[in-house]
């Protein structure tokens, strides 16, 4: 099969014919039909992120593809069936703790890189080889449709922090960082979900003015100047009721204040969960978190139960994919595709390979 291999960081991507992936059991091989290119995938290749990602390796985190084999123990997929495959693969032998890999991406720690030395290859390819549980079907497809579900992952990565906070219809939610995929992705999924109102945080006032003409008025942007005092205030007057929720999906390039002014403008007894980049440590006043119950949560990516409660409300009309705009590539094109993605990184754009 034809495959796109990362021969080392700082190199371009060289497309080249790789043996087919072996079938294991425990595991399905997937004919991709779409995968995403993430906007910051240059930064990832080119070892600026400094991922845990070991090259030779072919990157792509997740697709859209259809089955092509299963192994013995799967009991309901089947060959030809249209799936979701979720980067996000945990390890077996630990249910409470278990280390996780971004297939095709990242470890999530040094222990995980033996997890990722057998599942090591992603998506950038014609086939590839996921493990079962990480295989979700999303009912029928046209070619068309395979491409704007590659928007799915924008929308269940902040599901999957709505899911850690118990989020329930006619609350006020609050999304740090709305102008981003995963931002604009958590505003969208918010309304879906039932909030009476999603406050909209960014310094980018065209983005929030855009959220605000697809969504509607239950969205309230607010540009933030990156003064903490006065945002957090800006973010108050905004909000028509207390904040029950907030949601940060800040990036790596934000500051600590940027977070902290979000975070404390949560009601007594609200939520905080933190999804967003940044690696600097956040100071946050020890009176107010204990006196006001404040429960503060970190969530990387979903509970895998979730995706196929997301699949669902696309499917029922509560959340739309159509909101996207996609560039789609061929794999020979893969560099092109990279620099792209880099080049148009914002809410309702993406840049999709057609292997």
């Amino acid at each position: 099969m034809k495959a796109a291999v990362l021969k080392a960081f700082g190199s371009p991507l060289v497309v080249e014919t790789v043996p087919d992936p072996v079938l294991g059991t425990g595991e399905v091989v997937v004919d991709v039909a779409a995968t995403k290119v993430l906007a910051y995938a240059g930064e990832v290749l080119s070892g600026q992120r400094r991922y845990l990602l070991e090259p030779p390796v072919i990157p792509g985190a997740g697709c859209i593809g259809r089955v092509r084999e299963v192994g013995p123990d799967a009991t309901e997929l089947a060959p030809g069936d249209w799936v979701f495959c979720d980067p996000t693969v945990r390890s077996r032998d630990n249910a409470q703790a278990p280390d996780i890999i971004l297939q095709g991406l990242t470890a999530g720690s040094e222990r995980a890189k033996r997890l990722q030395e057998y599942f090591h290859d992603g998506s950038w390819a014609e086939r590839t080889r996921v493990p079962t549980e990480c295989v979700v079907r999303i009912g029928p497809l046209s070619d068309v449709e395979a491409v704007s579900w590659c928007a799915f992952g924008n929308f269940v990565v902040p599901y999957g922090g709505y899911v850690a906070a118990k989020l329930q219809p006619g609350e006020t939610v609050l999304v740090n960082g709305a102008t981003g995929a995963f931002g604009s992705g958590g505003v969208a999924v918010a309304l879906a979900m039932g909030a009476s109102a999603v406050i909209a945080t960014g310094r980018n006032q065209q983005a929030l003015d855009d959220l605000v003409r697809r969504f509607g008025k239950r969205v309230r942007p607010v540009r933030m100047a990156v003064d903490e005092a006065r945002d957090r205030k800006a973010i108050l007057d905004a909000a028509p009721a207390p904040i029950d929720c907030v949601l940060d999906l800040l990036p790596p390039a934000a500051t600590p204040a940027q977070v902290r002014t979000a975070l404390l403008a949560v009601r007594p007894y609200g939520r905080v969960v933190l999804m967003g980049g940044i690696r600097q440590d956040i100071s946050v006043p020890y009176d107010w978190l204990m006196r006001c119950c404040i429960t503060i949560h970190g969530q990387w990516m979903y509970p895998r139960d979730s995706i196929a409660r997301l699949v669902a409300m696309v499917r029922a009309g509560l959340l739309s994919l159509d909101h996207h705009e996609a560039k789609c590539f061929g794999l020979d094109d893969v560099n092109e595709a990279i620099a792209y993605a880099a080049a148009t990184a914002g809410p309702f754009t993406m840049t999709v390979l057609r292997p």
